[in-house]
């Protein structure tokens, strides 16, 4: 039996609102559809023309299974389904779709996020993705300043690798502290990005870190010590 596909075109000002606006129109005319089954296709990339002169927009095309259903959702804390509505409203806005799982700890809130628009989401060197995350921790610390916990925003496995990086920074930090006397300090992060410099640089011989700052601007500073 073949299956049966629907298939929109929309356009916008950049290819992220026309896929916005063609996720929003297949939404209508199939509610309850499964974001991340959505396939999108770039006619074009559009042209912002000269004070307004030659604008073109950008035009994409959405297909996505007319058995595409969304797995029907399942219980979680009111914290845990706040962090999930507000990452969904963020990546609506930036016009990426997409599955979001919810996986909730003592302490964090891991939302993760499959489909097509991944390398969207992440963007370059992570700033996509660390805006998102940035920003939805902003607002649950705005929100629940008592009993907030700590949001962590992933997409294809992204945190890890990310993991990855920060260890080999706070390798190349305490170097630098031991070779020079001097304390090192590192870049804002979130709490649970501060915990790997900790916990890496536990063991290491001649530094101790602490961290220093005021959130959501907290940062991790290694000292040489005796």
């Amino acid at each position: 039996m073949e299956t049966q596909e629907i298939s929109v075109e929309a356009t916008g000002e950049t290819v992220g609102e026309a896929k916005w606006a063609a996720l929003r129109e297949l939404e209508r005319l199939r509610p309850g559809l499964d974001k991340a089954a959505v396939r999108f296709e770039v006619l074009s990339e559009g042209e912002r023309g000269l004070l307004g002169v030659g604008f073109a927009p950008a035009k994409v095309v959405a297909t996505v299974s007319a058995n595409a259903v969304a797995a029907e959702p399942i219980d979680e804390s009111g914290l845990a389904a706040e962090a999930r509505a507000l990452v969904t409203r963020i990546m609506d806005g930036i016009g990426v779709s997409g599955r979001i799982d919810v996986n909730e700890e003592d302490e964090v809130i891991t939302v993760s996020c499959a489909g097509s628009d991944l390398g969207m989401l992440i963007g370059r060197h992570g700033q996509t993705i660390d805006a998102v995350q940035y920003l939805a921790n902003a607002v649950m610390w705005r929100r629940h300043p008592e009993d907030r916990k700590e949001v962590v925003v992933d997409a294809a496995g992204y945190r890890e690798r990310r993991r990855a990086t920060l260890e080999q920074l706070a390798l190349r930090a305490a170097q630098r502290a031991l070779q020079s006397g001097e304390r090192a300090e590192l870049e804002p992060m979130t709490a649970i990005e501060r915990k790997v410099i900790h916990v890496r640089l536990k063991e290491f011989d001649g530094v101790e870190t602490s961290s220093d700052g005021t959130e959501p601007n907290r940062f991790v500073v290694i000292f040489p010590v005796d």
